[in-house]
């Protein structure tokens, strides 16, 4: 009796880890079916939203050119954009959860109320951006140069803030707070 208890539960254990994976790959499917994938580095997933944002999800856009552009809301949720240049770029709200931005150029770029967690930062320029309010908890911002970044309320891990401590300088042009009053530094 024990015994086909324990093969009944089994095979209830098996059943529901096989059909939870069927459901996962027609989610996959489903999404996959919505969006029309490109294989070029160079071309952009364009979905437009209700709100006509684009959407840059899971694209490539390493060495990408999105200097000065109005970005407002946009999302790069696991984008790949490695040394792209978002210099002057309005990206307040944007998403950028789990991309990698490792070595791009945010110089001045208004990043206020973005959601950043997860990401890599790691060798990126901040100089002058404007993070307030951000929410970048789970990111790397190893060597990202930081001199006058506002990091004013943006929700970071303890450790990075201690790192960004260590390096901040500067004032950001625009709020005209310090980099490190921003980090609240002690």
């Amino acid at each position: 009796m024990a015994s086909s208890m324990h093969f009944k539960m089994f095979n209830i254990r098996q059943n529901l880890l096989v059909l939870r994976n069927i459901i996962t790959v027609f989610s996959l499917a489903f999404v996959l079916s919505l969006i029309n994938f490109s294989n070029s580095a160079n071309t952009a997933l364009a979905v437009s939203s209700y709100l006509e944002k684009t959407d840059y999800t899971l694209t490539n856009q390493s060495n990408g050119d999105f200097e000065n552009q109005k970005l407002e809301g946009s999302s790069f949720a696991g984008t790949l954009a490695r040394g792209a240049n978002f210099s002057g770029a309005q990206l307040q709200g944007a998403i950028f959860t789990q991309g990698s931005f490792a070595g791009a150029n945010f110089e001045g770029a208004n990043l206020s109320d973005a959601l950043m967690d997860r990401a890599d930062f790691s060798g990126s320029n901040l100089k002058n951006s404007i993070l307030t309010n951000a929410i970048a908890s789970g990111s790397s911002f190893a060597n990202a140069e930081i001199e006058g970044a506002d990091f004013s309320d943006a929700l970071l891990d303890r450790e990075d803030l201690k790192n960004l401590c260590r390096r901040a300088s500067g004032s950001n042009p625009t709020s005209g707070i310090t980099t490190r009053n921003s980090l609240n530094c002690p």
